[in-house]
């Protein structure tokens, strides 16, 4: 008994000092950071920020990856966002006309925990990954073209020398196909994803922990961010194809943020205390693309009849709300001196169309109309109302609602839903990125192409001098509008739903900026 009492006796000491030292000690601090849910209509196939140049991918890739110069959209009053500010590059200069120098910011991270270096920017838009003839990214490589070669000055300094002098090198480095990737990672991961990685490392404010293929996508903080600690613990892109079950969540409380709100849901959402919604009209355009290999539409008055049989505006007012814009040809307000304000809008004329099909010899054919339901908001609805005004004009028009557009054979592809983005403010960044040689429809889809507006584009890709740029950008959309591969139909109202309590700004991109300059959550702040 006493050897007992004995042999417990440094147990209970040992238990009371340890009592008294936790007293001392100050309790570790909670996380109060939010842990968000935003449920998404889609998710992309890949992380791979060169190759998931959609919609649905840049949201993501955004906020995992960053650019050397980045785009500054909380600064333009106008919703310009043309101003450019230091990312991953802390400065840059111009060598000369065709050399561009950039310093790169000492102590900067991957996720994986490498430091960034010279060598990661040269491989991120090396032949091998991007550029070369045989790279497995050819949408990226149409990004960089104009470059000659890159050059690793020293393990914080790069030079990009374009071909030729390039007025746009700085807004290239800041768009999409620019993220920065890590090569040992890169290059280890794709010995086994076949080529080309599906998740790669960035030094974005959040890194990747998991991905659920058709379910869920969950990032983690990066809390040695070179641009601040994240406002939030972690970020989860829910996969929620129905409009009213991503509004349902939101007035639940389950998801604190959704995308794609349609314009009759927006009443609905503002009329709850907690939640509300905020729009921004996008530098974006649903569009229409004709598969012009096909004998129907190989006819250029066809496809032109197709164009001018919409009544835009209608769809406009019936699906938006009178909310979404009809640009002025394929081009943006956004685009500064380059946008032509007097260049006339799409016209509606019914009898001209019917007069143009008749001219083509059209006999009734049957015309096919395929779109996907969860892509992009009122897809469906449009094309439905967009077959009776084709009907309406003597058109013998079908529809084909699809998972997928893109794993469709050509030959069974007459018209497609499509989206074109600016992803930087110039026409090249606009029609001559979306419908030039390295662009999806001449590279990918291959529906259509053609030597006169290759040329006009590759002659605006290298010129400098404003008015003859303006003059060759005026060709490039003279040319587009008349060989009609595909037609605008408007520029989107893109609606978030939102927690109230969530500070947190659209951009005119697809971008889901959750960088700490553009996210805090008041709630969890007080």
């Amino acid at each position: 008994m006493r050897i007992s009492k004995l042999l417990h006796l440094p147990t209970i000491a040992s238990l009371i000092m340890i009592a008294v030292a936790s007293l001392a000690l100050p309790a570790a601090a909670a996380d109060t950071r939010p842990n968000l849910v935003i449920a998404v209509a889609d998710h992309p196939a890949t992380l791979e920020p060169a190759k998931e140049l959609s919609n649905v991918g840049t949201r993501i890739n955004y906020n995992i990856f960053d650019t050397l110069i980045r785009r500054d959209f909380l600064s333009q009053a106008d919703g310009s966002g043309s101003k450019l500010v230091p990312g991953l590059a802390e400065s840059w200069k111009h060598i000369d006309d065709r050399t561009l120098e950039l310093k790169l910011r000492a102590g900067v991270k991957f996720h994986n925990g490498a430091p960034l270096t010279a060598d990661d920017v040269v491989f991120t838009f090396s032949p091998e990954r991007m550029t070369g003839a045989d790279s497995k990214l050819p949408e990226g490589k149409g990004y960089f073209v104009v470059l000659d070669h890159i050059e690793a000055v020293d393990p914080l300094t790069v030079r990009f020398v374009t071909k030729k002098p390039d007025p746009l090198i700085e807004q290239r480095l800041s768009s999409w196909a620019s993220w920065i990737v890590n090569k040992q990672d890169w290059l280890e991961k794709a010995k086994t994803d076949g080529g080309i990685p599906h998740f790669p490392v960035g030094t974005g404010p959040f890194k990747l922990a998991e991905y659920k293929t058709d379910q869920y996508i969950r990032l983690l903080a990066n809390d040695d961010y070179f641009g601040g600690k994240p406002t939030a613990a972690s970020v989860t892109f829910r996969k929620v194809p129905e409009p009213a079950v991503r509004v349902a969540g939101l007035i639940s409380g389950e998801f604190d943020m959704i995308t794609n709100v349609a314009p009759d849901q927006i009443e609905q959402i503002n009329g709850y205390p907690e939640i509300e919604t905020r729009s921004v009209v996008l530098a974006n355009s649903h569009v229409l693309a004709y598969n012009t290999h096909n004998p129907v539409l190989a006819d250029k008055r066809v496809r032109q009849a197709l164009g001018l049989a919409i009544d835009r505006k209608l769809l406009v007012d019936a699906l938006w709300n009178g909310k979404a814009i009809v640009p002025k040809s394929h081009q943006y307000p956004e685009y500064g001196d380059m946008y032509d304000a007097s260049r006339p809008g799409f016209e509606y004329n019914p009898e001209k169309a019917k007069a143009l099909l008749a001219a083509a010899g059209y006999k009734g054919e049957e015309i096919t109309y395929s779109t996907q339901g969860n892509y992009s908001l009122n897809s469906v609805p449009a094309a439905q109302a967009i077959i009776e005004m084709w009907k309406a004009v003597g058109v013998n028009a079908t529809l084909n609602v699809t998972e997928t557009l893109d794993s469709m054979p050509l030959d069974q592809l007459m018209i497609r839903t499509w989206s074109n983005s600016t992803r930087y403010p110039d026409p090249l960044g606009g029609v001559w990125a979306s419908w030039g040689p390295y662009g999806a429809d001449q590279k990918t889809w291959k529906m259509w192409s053609s030597d006169k507006f290759n040329a006009i584009g590759t002659q605006l890709s290298t010129e400098v001098d404003l008015p003859k740029r303006q003059a060759l950008a005026k060709q490039l959309l003279d040319t587009w509008e008349d060989e009609a591969p595909g037609t605008i139909l408007y520029q989107p109202l893109e609606t978030y739903g939102i927690r109230k309590s969530l500070k947190w700004q659209p951009y005119t991109f697809y971008y889901m900026d959750l960088r700490p300059y553009n996210l805090t959550d008041t709630k969890a702040a007080k």
